[in-house]
């Protein structure tokens, strides 16, 4: 009978082993992290409840814009009530504003029309949380900010409120000043935003879409805080027209002043 002899190489067999021991490393960490993942799905993590899971519910920035009279408000306190009743489940709502807006309501944010929301009037959004409470805050649900515009730190409440708080921030505010420049830090959180709507409004004087907030008084600072009697909606048509009539205008006026400087000049320089 014949007789059949394998030969075993010792260093085959230790490479063998070797491979062996690292696929099995492989599949053990694929399964383990297949696992975690399902488990975490099954039970999502919110960081309000003080779980120590590695990961945490975030939560979202609206951001609304447009000139004066455009609606802002009105829409603000119109989602704000959407997202307040999200389907069967009743969310806690909290509004701020900037103190420096007193022209309706010192402790209530105020549209045009008359419709009112109760709210908090702050300096600034850094404070919040400690004047609201630590508990209250932790129960918030959504942060609505009016007149955002005038809050120097809105990109850091925001960032933190949505990203390491896990609340639905809604923001409104004007994106421009009287001049179409950048106002306050509104623009700034255009790159932390969900979405963002741009709203126009009724141009005053022709009645087409107003992009642009038209002051109307000579003042030159940029907070000027008002109503109807010094700014109005325009288009860019009136816009532009009314910019060149504004300098047209300051330009003969400061002339007049100068003539009557150097008449006033002579006549007390006569003998």
């Amino acid at each position: 009978m014949a007789h059949i002899i394998f030969l075993y190489n010792p260093i085959h067999i230790l490479k063998s082993l070797q491979q062996f021991i690292i696929l099995s490393h492989y599949l053990f960490v694929f399964f383990f992290s297949i696992m975690a993942f399902s488990s975490s799905a099954r039970n999502p993590i919110d960081p309000r409840n003080g779980s120590k899971n590695s990961f945490r519910l975030v939560g979202e920035i609206h951001v609304i814009v447009g000139p004066m009279f455009a609606g802002k408000t009105t829409a603000l306190l119109r989602r704000v009530n959407l997202e307040s009743n999200d389907g069967s489940v009743s969310r806690n709502v909290v509004m701020i504003k900037s103190s420096k807006d007193t022209r309706y309501a010192v402790d209530a944010v105020v549209t045009h029309d008359g419709t009112k929301f109760p709210c908090w009037s702050l300096p600034d959004l850094s404070s919040f949380k400690q004047r609201f409470g630590e508990d209250a805050y932790e129960k918030v649900d959504v942060i609505g900010i009016d007149e955002a515009q005038f809050f120097g730190d809105l990109y850091e409440f925001c960032c933190n409120a949505a990203d390491l708080d896990g609340k639905t921030v809604i923001v409104a505010g004007l994106d421009g000043d009287y001049l179409r420049k950048s106002f306050g830090s509104v623009l700034d959180i255009i790159p932390l935003a969900d979405t963002v709507t741009k709203l126009t409004a009724r141009c005053e004087l022709c009645n087409r879409r107003a992009f642009f907030t038209f002051r109307k008084t000579n003042e030159t600072e940029t907070e000027l805080i008002g109503g109807a009697d010094m700014y109005m909606p325009v288009c860019r048509q009136h816009y532009v027209n009314g910019q060149s009539v504004n300098e047209s205008a300051t330009m003969v006026l400061e002339s007049h002043k100068v003539s009557s400087d150097l008449i006033l000049e002579s006549a007390l320089a006569a003998p």
